[in-house]
C-alpha cells in the first residue's frame, strides 16, 4: 500500500491501485483520466478536495459505480484516515483491491451498506435469511 497516495477525489483508493506505477493520484497531474474525470472537474469547480466533502449525494462519473460510491459514503461517516486504516488492515489480511487489473474483493457487492460493513470488518457478512 502506498498510503501517501491516499484516496482519489471520487473515492477510489489510489494507495492500492495497480496503476500507481505510472500514476501518482488525481492531484498529481499525471492521472490517465486527468482531463476527462467528471468527479475531479466537479470537485474543483465546487472547491472540494474530495467528493465526500460535498453535502450532496450524487452518482455522477465514477460515483455511478458501487466501490467509489461506497468508499465516499464511508468517508462521509468515518473519515479518510479511517478508510485508509481499514484498507491497510484488510490488505494485510489478504483482501485484494484489484485482481487481474480491475476486479477485486471490494467489487463483489451490489449493496452499499454490505460493502461498508466489509470495509469495516474485512469479512463478508452472510445475507440475512427471511
Amino acid at each position: 500500500m502506498k498510503r501517501a497516495l491516499g484516496i482519489a477525489r471520487c473515492g477510489l483508493a489510489c494507495c492500492l491501485c495497480s496503476e500507481n506505477v505510472t500514476c501518482n493520484g488525481c492531484n498529481s497531474g499525471d492521472c490517465p483520466d486527468d482531463r476527462t474525470c467528471e468527479n475531479k472537474r466537479c470537485s474543483l469547480e465546487r472547491h472540494f478536495t474530495h467528493c465526500y466533502d460535498c453535502p450532496e449525494t450524487c452518482r455522477k462519473g465514477l460515483l455511478s459505480k458501487i466501490k467509489p460510491y461506497a468508499f465516499t459514503q464511508f468517508m462521509k461517516r468515518y473519515g479518510e484516515e479511517a478508510l485508509l486504516n481499514c484498507l491497510e488492515r484488510n490488505e494485510n489480511r489478504g483482501v485484494v483491491y484489484h485482481r487481474e487489473g480491475i476486479n477485486g474483493d471490494y467489487d463483489d457487492f451490489d449493496d452499499v451498506e454490505e460493502l461498508i460493513a466489509f470495509i469495516l470488518t474485512g469479512n463478508r457478512q452472510p445475507h440475512a435469511l427471511g
